[in-house]
């Protein structure tokens, strides 16, 4: 599906089923360099049970048209233009990385937008290392063979997927070497710059899921339930064996969590 979006073209993935405006909606937000197919799995399900779905390519990223923006607020605030674009008075935000930050502080700055919460991979701080900023500004490869290999567990160093046919790894990094040049060092700088975590956390009503990979070495899970902490309504759901890459490294158990949550069923 394709939307115009502060006059640039926007792509969301719809999860295989017409979109349909009249049906509480759900928009999926990916973390940096990334785009839509990280949620392959979810954005189907949800599309197939009660939900119509906008698994979102971010300003820049994938199939979306225009630069990437270079902050977390550019973002937060262009999330509600997406939902005018696409007719939703407001909707659930699922984000990812820097997705979640992008939908914690949309909800914090955009109350009346959004429905609930769901953040996966997320704290409230997301500092990158200086050296890594630099190579991804460059755009040297190192920059996302850094970022892939320090992302997953070890469940994506050891091969195998949950999806047939394909590899963690191999994967993302395929995916991340295919965004536009200097995408992913404006990404990063964005998460580094990013330090209204807590006080957006604060400013939260809505209902909240934070889902964390136990062995998340990007966001530590600690650091995820220190932010939930901040937030008035929130729940927690630890994943055991799973980094960062929440979504692609245990899809199902992701999908089991959001099922609830959105107020969903399996069946």
């Amino acid at each position: 599906m394709e939307l115009t979006v502060n006059g640039h073209a926007v792509f969301a993935h719809t999860g295989g089923r017409p979109f349909d405006p009249a049906r509480p909606a759900v928009v999926l937000i990916h973390g940096a360099g990334m785009d839509h197919t990280v949620w392959s799995l979810q954005s189907r399900f949800l599309a197939h049970h009660g939900r119509s779905v906008l698994a979102v390519d971010l300003p820049g990223h994938g199939r979306s048209g225009g630069g990437p923006l270079a902050s977390v607020a550019e973002l937060a605030d262009w999330v509600p233009a997406l939902l005018d674009a696409a007719g939703l008075p407001r909707a659930a935000l699922v984000g990812h990385s820097m997705g979640a930050l992008v939908a914690l502080d949309t909800a914090a700055r955009h109350p009346d937008r959004v429905e609930s919460l769901a953040l996966l991979g997320v704290a409230e701080r997301m500092p990158v290392h200086p050296d890594l900023l630099a190579a991804a500004a460059a755009g040297e490869p190192s920059a996302v063979e850094l970022v892939v290999g320090w992302g997953h567990g070890p469940r994506g160093h050891t091969g195998g997927n949950p999806t047939p046919g394909l590899a963690l790894i191999p994967g993302s990094r395929r995916l991340m070497r295919g965004v536009a040049p200097g995408v992913l060092g404006v990404d990063l700088a964005a998460c580094n710059a990013y330090v209204q975590g807590a006080a957006s956390a604060e400013a939260v009503v809505c209902p909240a899921l934070l889902l964390l990979g136990a062995l998340d070495r990007m966001t530590p899970a600690k650091a995820g339930r220190s932010l939930a902490a901040r937030i008035k309504s929130s729940q927690v759901v630890t994943l055991p064996a799973t980094g960062h890459m929440v979504m692609t490294e245990a899809p199902d158990a992701t999908i089991d969590a959001l099922t609830p949550f959105l107020g969903l069923r399996r069946g």
